[in-house]
């Protein structure tokens, strides 16, 4: 199981967007459906999916969260063919945030915010085989430039098997920003990997709700020490969500969530789905004590 899941919050259209998506990828599938009744949002749709074999999950639950460039991903493509056609797939209806074309960095790329909103970076790759098809780039903006090397350091310090790969500084001068610092990091976290850099010229942008992370938990000790290193917003906290020091939100989850909310009957399905909106963070001891009507 994937430790890190990318999850994207939609208004209405988190199948839609799953299946557009699957049609860009080579190994990529829809994994499964779940509606979630009577959520403070109403009913919402819970989809989970892979690109490129990597997991990704989306719900539709209401017009609270937009996407905006602080989160992208960054596709590693192995021909400039790919770049062209994945382009024309998703500036259709979209917005064009870097045009298509040759740069310093790269001989074929393009920043492109797709028609729900999610942005992607197009890059051929350098010669020898991406590690990974699809990465999640973090941009430091608005009141978190500057802290990209910060925060990368500390993302690595609270997982294991993690590293950082490559951290490259700005040139003087090079930033419009005197706050920026880094303009490129790689690193990996749990084996997942994940780049990040400090806006060259400020940004007014931030991260958001609308992309978080799943950490899967493989027990309540897991839950608690990942909630005790990421969560710094205490208003934040809700069913499982936090926001760290440099506010991406993370979602704090058991890895056997689908067994843990749906393995009982209706009504004690509902009772734990009841006591899990209570909750700030997630007591699976609680939980499954709603299952069985103990308070």
């Amino acid at each position: 199981m994937q430790k890190i899941v990318p999850h994207l919050w939609y208004d209405k259209e988190a199948k839609e967007a799953a299946l557009f998506y699957i049609s860009l990828f080579e190994n990529s599938k829809l994994l499964n459906e779940t509606v979630i009744e009577n959520t403070p949002s109403g009913d919402s749709e819970l989809v989970s999916f892979e690109l490129a074999g990597q997991e990704f999950m989306a719900i539709s639950a209401g017009p609270y969260f937009k996407f905006n460039p602080s989160v992208s991903l960054m596709v590693a493509c192995e021909s400039i063919e790919e770049v062209n056609a994945k382009w024309e797939a998703l500036v259709e209806d979209g917005t064009e945030l870097m045009p298509l074309g040759e740069y310093p960095f790269s001989k074929r790329y393009a920043w492109v915010q797709d028609r729900f909103g999610l942005s992607w970076q197009l890059m051929l790759k350098d010669n020898g085989k991406a590690v990974q098809k699809i990465t999640p780039n973090l941009l430091f903006s608005s009141d978190s430039c500057g802290k990209a090397g910060e925060a990368t350091k500390y993302y690595t310090d609270v997982f294991e098997d993690s590293e950082i790969e490559v951290i490259s500084k700005y040139e003087a001068g090079e930033a419009m920003s005197s706050r920026a610092k880094v303009n490129y990091a790689a690193f990996t976290l749990s084996g997942y990997h994940l780049s990040a850099m400090d806006h060259g010229s400020g940004g007014d942008f931030s991260f958001n709700e609308a992309f978080s992370l799943m950490i899967n938990c493989k027990d309540q000790k897991e839950i608690d020490y990942f909630w005790d290193k990421l969560s710094a917003v205490p208003e934040a906290e809700q069913c499982g969500w936090v926001k760290d020091p440099f506010g991406l939100s993370w979602q704090i989850v058991p890895d056997n969530m689908n067994e843990v909310l749906y393995k009982g009957t209706k009504d004690e399905n509902r009772r734990v789905f009841e006591a899990l909106l209570r909750m700030k963070k997630i007591d699976l001891n609680a939980l499954e004590n709603a299952r069985l009507e103990k308070r």
